[in-house]
C-alpha cells in the first residue's frame, strides 16, 4: 500500500502524457512482478473509509422479515389487480388505507393490517428492496432472437394501411359501403433472409380472398428479374385478425402444404408482449413508408397497378441492401440458403382456386336449383329436396356438392326459368326409380284374407271368361323404321350406351363380353333392352341412372 501511494505522488508530479509515466508504470510492475494493468487497477481504487451503519440495517424493525415480505407481496399483488388498460392503479397510500380499514381476501381468509404497523414510506423502501416494486413487476420477461436456418423455412405476413391511404381513381368501389376502398399494403418477408415482396391492393378491410390472391403472387414466379422470391414456405406467421381466423385460408394453407403459426393474442400471456416477432415485418413497412412513400408528396400514383410498379421497384432496391447479421446483401443470402431438396414450386392459379373453396349447408328445392352468394346453380335431379354440402368458390364460379360420402358436380351457374319451348322434364333418379318401385309393388302385394278373417279355407276361382278365350299368336308385320329390330350391332351399341348413360368403354370386361354374346344372339330392340335393364337394374349405383 505505501508503494502505491508513493508511485501516485510520483506520477502527479508528472504530466498526464510525460514520456516518464510508463519508465515508472515499468519499473513498479517488475519489481513486484505484477501487470501494468494490475497497477492501474491499484491505482484507481483508492481505499476510503467506508460509511459508518448500524449492525441490523436492511432487516426490518417494525415486523419480522417474513411479515413484511407477505404484506408486500400484497400490495404488488392489489397493485397488478387494479391496473387498467391505460396503466392506471390504486396507490400504496390507498391500499394500505383499504388494508387497515377492510383487509384482503386471501386464500388464507381475511387479512387485515393492524393500525400504525406500516407506513406509506417504509412500505415503498421495502417494495424496491424485495423488488415488489411496480417497475419490476410489469418488466417483461427477456426476449428470444431466432432465425430461420434455410429460405422459405418461415414467412411473415402482415398488412397495414398506407399513408396514402386511398387512390383518386380506386379500382372498384362497393355500393353498399361509403366511400372508396383503402389502399392497404400487403407484405411477406423471408425470416432467414429478410427478403420482402410487397404489394397495394384497395380493400374495404382485411379480407381473406385479397390476403389469398396476394400471397399467391408471392408464391409465384416474378416477371421481373431482380425479385427472386418464389416457392412455397414451409410455415407462414401472421396475426389472429380476420385472415388468420378464416377456415378457408387454413384450409387453403392445408392443401399447399404450410403450417399456419398465429401471434398470440393480446394480454393472453401475462406481461410479454404476444407479437414480438412482427418486427421482421414491420421493419419493410416502416422503411417502405418513409423512404418510398414520402416521395408520393411530389407524384402519386393514379391507379393501383401504378403504385405496385412503382413500388416493386423500390422493393428490388431494398432487397439488394445488406443484410440484419451478414456481410452480404438479404437477396444474396436468399439465393445461398435455399432448402437442399429446391424450392416447392406454386401450383397454377386454376388448380389454387379448387383449393380455396368455403363449404355452406343448404337445402336444394324441388326443382334442383339452389343460390349461393347470389348466383343460382342446377345441380342433378338425384339431390333435390336434399340437405348437402355446397362448396363454392372464392375465385371461380364452379360448385360442388356433397350428400354423405358422394360428391357432385362440378355445376355452374345457371339464368333464369327455362323457356316453354325449350323445356324438358329431368331423367329420374336412382331414388325416384326406387320409389316407382316400391310403389308398384305396394299396388301387387297383398296379404292373406285369413289374417283378417281368421279363417283358414280359401277358395282360388278362375276369372271368368278364361276356358273361352281362343288361341292367339303375336302380331309380325313390317318395321320400316327399325323400331323392333336394329339395323346392325353399331347401332345397337349406341341404344345401350344411351340406355346406360355411360360409354361402353367404361364398363368392365365381362360386362363388355356380355353385351358381345347378347348382339350376337339377337338385334331384337325390346329383347336387348330388357336384357339390358335387367343386367344393369336401375336404382343401384352403376345402373342405369
Amino acid at each position: 500500500m505505501e508503494a502505491i501511494v508513493a508511485l501516485r505522488r510520483r506520477l502527479a508530479a508528472l504530466p498526464i502524457r510525460h514520456p516518464e509515466r510508463l519508465v515508472l508504470m515499468d519499473s513498479m510492475a517488475n519489481l513486484y512482478a505484477v501487470s501494468r494493468t494490475t497497477l492501474y487497477r491499484l491505482l484507481r481504487g483508492d481505499r476510503r473509509p467506508k460509511d459508518a451503519h448500524r449492525a441490523d440495517r436492511g432487516k426490518p424493525r417494525i415486523m419480522p422479515a417474513v411479515e413484511i415480505e407477505h404484506w408486500c407481496e400484497i400490495v404488488a399483488a392489489l397493485k397488478v389487480r387494479t391496473t387498467n388498460k391505460k396503466g392506471r392503479c390504486l396507490s400504496n397510500a390507498r391500499i394500505l388505507e383499504l388494508l387497515v380499514e377492510y383487509g384482503v381476501e386471501t386464500p388464507d381468509g381475511l387479512e387485515k393490517l393492524p393500525p400504525g404497523r406500516l407506513s406509506e414510506s417504509t412500505l415503498n423502501r421495502h417494495l424496491r428492496r424485495l423488488g415488489y416494486d411496480r417497475d419490476r413487476m410489469t418488466r417483461e420477461p427477456p426476449a428470444v432472437r431466432f432465425q430461420a436456418e434455410f429460405a422459405n423455412a418461415l414467412w411473415h405476413f402482415d398488412m397495414s394501411p398506407s399513408d396514402l391511404k386511398e387512390l383518386e381513381t380506386p379500382p372498384w368501389l362497393d355500393p353498399d359501403r361509403q366511400g372508396a376502398p383503402m389502399l392497404m399494403l400487403f407484405s411477406v418477408v423471408d425470416d432467414r433472409s429478410g427478403v420482402a415482396y410487397q404489394e397495394y391492393r384497395c380493400v374495404y378491410g382485411e379480407d381473406v380472398e385479397t390476403g389469398l390472391r396476394f400471397l399467391f403472387n408471392a408464391m409465384s414466379a416474378k416477371e421481373e428479374a431482380g425479385n427472386p422470391l418464389q416457392g412455397i414456405p414451409s410455415a407462414i406467421q401472421l396475426d389472429n385478425g380476420p385472415v388468420g381466423k378464416s377456415a378457408v385460408f387454413r384450409r387453403v394453407m392445408e392443401c399447399l402444404g404450410v403450417e399456419v403459426i398465429l401471434h398470440m393474442p393480446r394480454d393472453s400471456d401475462g406481461r410479454r408482449t404476444t407479437a414480438r416477432s412482427k418486427g421482421k415485418v414491420e421493419r419493410p413497412f416502416r422503411t417502405v413508408k418513409e423512404a418510398h412513400e414520402t416521395l408520393y408528396h411530389f407524384h402519386k400514383p393514379a391507379t393501383e397497378t401504378e403504385a405496385n410498379r412503382w413500388l416493386v421497384n423500390y422493393v428490388i432496391k431494398y432487397n439488394h441492401r445488406d443484410h440484419r447479421t451478414e456481410d452480404h446483401s438479404r437477396q444474396e443470402d436468399w439465393l445461398t440458403h435455399l432448402p437442399a431438396d429446391g424450392l416447392r414450386a406454386m401450383c397454377s392459379w386454376e388448380r389454387f382456386c379448387t383449393f380455396a373453396r368455403e363449404p355452406e349447408r343448404r337445402t336444394v328445392a324441388i326443382d334442383c336449383r339452389l343460390t349461393v352468394a347470389g348466383v343460382t346453380y342446377e345441380v342433378d335431379a338425384e339431390l333435390a329436396g336434399e340437405e348437402v354440402i355446397v362448396w363454392w368458390g372464392l375465385f371461380d364460379q364452379e360448385l360442388f356438392a356433397e350428400l354423405g360420402d358422394d360428391r357432385y358436380g362440378p355445376f355452374q351457374p345457371v339464368g333464369g326459368p327455362i323457356p316453354i319451348h325449350r323445356y324438358r322434364k329431368h331423367r329420374k333418379s336412382r331414388r325416384e326409380h326406387r320409389a316407382d318401385q316400391v310403389a308398384q309393388l305396394a299396388e301387387k302385394i297383398s296379404i292373406p284374407r285369413a289374417a283378417v278373417s281368421g279363417e283358414s279355407d280359401i277358395v282360388v276361382c278362375a276369372p271368368p271368361g278364361a276356358a273361352l278365350m281362343p288361341p292367339a299368336k303375336p302380331f309380325d308385320g313390317p318395321d320400316p323404321f327399325h323400331e323392333l329390330t336394329f339395323p346392325n350391332a353399331v347401332a345397337a351399341r349406341q341404344a345401350i350406351a344411351e340406355e346406360l348413360r355411360l360409354p361402353l368403354a367404361k364398363l368392365g370386361d365381362e360386362d363388355r363380353a356380355f353385351i358381345t354374346q347378347l348382339l350376337a344372339e339377337t338385334l331384337s330392340r325390346p329383347v336387348i333392352i330388357a336384357t339390358i335393364r335387367t343386367r344393369f337394374p336401375a336404382g343401384r349405383k352403376g345402373g342405369i341412372a
